[in-house]
């Protein structure tokens, strides 16, 4: 399942980690698990009491209600997510990230008549698919997805990059900054040219200069100066390692 892009009324993107079909399939199977070793129990604590008349409609009460309202309860009193959801690190939101309301959380699990009970789940993934977002129909009717909260760390998200075995490092200061700053330094400086904040990465290379304690050339440009302080940690770290 691709990830998707949302940008808050503060102007700051974040990545949407959409919950791929196969993670919700086996939530909903954990989920469907749960439920019926409840009923299960249920049924054998009341086989060895002894009740009256109303003995059925208690039992009905007893088994039917909670599974009736599994999914709505759990996953308004716990910030999105059941029991399943929570085994697969999976999480109901609304499309901005922001913790779904009661309506939001009605809305979905009262479609889930529609889109999972009475289809059999096949519009459900029907519309998983061909939406883009994640979204059943009870989700985009409720405006909300699920997402996975599991971390997955690319190469190119960590502080190293491949360097030639004849590269010829310029800057011994760079091992001053630790891996969380220079993996911070990296960040900025990817997002800077993807986004062409020129003035950012001036910025940038004015402020890594003054704290390795030394003097930009003028003949280098700072786009080239930070590619190069990237660079050289990663040789002497990287012979460090080694």
């Amino acid at each position: 399942m691709d990830n998707f892009q949302i940008e808050t009324a503060q102007n700051v993107n974040i990545a949407q980690h959409v919950a791929g079909i196969g993670e919700r399939i086996l939530a909903y199977l954990i989920d469907g698990l749960l439920m019926g070793a409840y009923i299960f129990a249920v049924i054998y604590i009341f086989s060895n009491l002894e009740l009256g008349g109303d003995y059925m409609m208690v039992l009905s009460m007893t088994i039917g209600l909670p599974i009736f309202l599994y999914h709505l309860l759990w996953e308004m009193l716990w910030n999105g997510r059941s029991p399943g959801k929570a085994a697969m690190g999976l999480r109901v939101v609304k499309l901005d990230g922001t913790q779904p309301s009661f309506s939001n959380y009605l809305i979905r699990w009262l479609l889930r008549i529609i889109d999972i009970t009475a289809t059999s789940g096949s519009l459900a993934l029907v519309s998983i698919l061909l939406n883009g977002k994640g979204q059943r129909v009870g989700d985009i009717a409720a405006a909300t997805t699920v997402i996975s909260e599991k971390q997955t760390t690319h190469f190119s998200e960590t502080v190293l990059i491949d360097i030639p075995e004849d590269y010829v490092p310029k800057y011994p200061q760079v091992t001053i900054f630790s891996d969380t700053e220079m993996q911070t330094i990296k960040n900025i400086f990817r997002e800077a040219q993807v986004n062409r904040h020129h003035n950012i990465i001036l910025k940038l290379a004015k402020r890594v200069a003054t704290v390795m304690e030394i003097q930009l050339e003028e003949t280098e440009k700072p786009i080239t100066f930070i590619d190069r302080v990237i660079k050289d940690y990663n040789y002497y770290t990287q012979n460090t390692w080694t």
